[in-house]
């Protein structure tokens, strides 16, 4: 499957995401041997009441519990959004091979917008990153979202 198939699938969880009045994130971990899909979330933050439920942290959790492992070092992760410093350091602790995003995030972005977390040799763990896939559908959904959300003047 192409990266745009599976940063697809990504954009339908960020649009679920936003059907519940969730900022529109969304993330897709893929298992780079079986190019199988492992598991997919979009935004959750306002229905857990729960500030790190982030499509990047709950899809982490989703791969680890339906792989057994907390170390999942063969999958990529595809998300609409640059990952903030949260998301990042869990790419790191897990131990993901790839990220995959769509649209930077310039308020909180720690891949490269605010900060450079993924920078090699950083830290312990090498995440290779590829931006801009989709992006302009993926920044499209936030921003038509936050539109939407805003009183008219």
């Amino acid at each position: 499957m192409k990266k745009s198939s599976y940063m697809e699938q990504a954009l339908v969880q960020a649009r679920s995401a936003a059907g519940r009045g969730e900022v529109p994130v969304g993330a897709v971990l893929v298992d780079s041997r079986s190019k199988e899909a492992v598991a997919a979330s979009g935004n959750r933050v306002i229905e857990l009441c729960d500030p790190t439920a982030h499509a990047e942290l709950l899809t982490i959790r989703a791969a680890c519990q339906a792989l057994g492992t907390e170390r999942i070092a063969s999958c990529d992760l595809y998300v609409t959004l640059e990952p903030c410093a949260m998301c990042a350091g869990a790419l790191i602790w897990s131990r993901i091979k790839r990220l995959i995003f769509g649209a930077r995030d310039n308020k909180t972005g720690a891949v490269f917008s605010k900060t450079s977390l993924l920078t090699e040799g950083l830290f312990n763990h090498n995440i290779e990153v590829i931006e801009g896939v989709l992006a302009k559908p993926c920044r499209q959904i936030l921003q038509n979202f936050f539109v939407n959300r805003r009183p008219p003047n």
